[in-house]
């Protein structure tokens, strides 16, 4: 069975029609381009297989935009295409292989978290910088802060 929970990314609040969506209104309702859509296809990121009118063209369903909005996240995390193929295939393979998928995301978990920590880092500079500024402008002595360039 497909794990795949309701988001907000894949619900406009409007229901989807019972023979589904154009490519276009997909991108509309996921946020990610058209190309985007065909790109998750093609590179086997999609879990379900898009249906298709009699003249070629895809219709989306309220699953394919589920799950398209779960690769948007993972994506948006800075999850590899890769690892998400390779937990769309687990996904597709079914029951049995639930520990591979958890430590799949379990891994990605701890790179995220190492990557907020690094970004709070870097913002705590930045915060820093900004005090710094705003406090030498409030006491007219901006003029001085610091400057690379030559002397004299």
């Amino acid at each position: 069975m497909l794990e795949v929970k309701p988001s907000a990314e894949a619900d406009s609040g409007d229901a989807l029609p019972e023979a589904g969506v154009s490519i276009a209104e997909a991108a509309e309702r996921t946020g990610v381009s058209v190309h985007t859509l065909r790109y998750y296809e093609r590179a086997g990121l999609v879990v379900t297989t898009v249906d298709r009118t009699s003249g070629g063209r895809r219709r989306y369903r309220d699953l394919d935009l589920k799950w398209i909005g779960i690769c948007t996240r993972l994506r948006a995390t800075g999850m590899p295409i890769r690892t998400i193929r390779e937990y769309a295939d687990l996904v597709l393979a079914g029951a049995g292989n639930e520990k591979e998928r958890l430590a799949l995301l379990e891994s990605h978990r701890a790179e995220v978290l190492t990557k907020l920590a690094e970004l709070q880092e870097n913002l705590q500079l930045i915060d820093h910088k900004i005090d710094v500024y705003r406090g030498r402008l409030e006491a007219g002595t901006a003029d001085t802060l610091w400057f690379p360039g030559p002397t004299g």
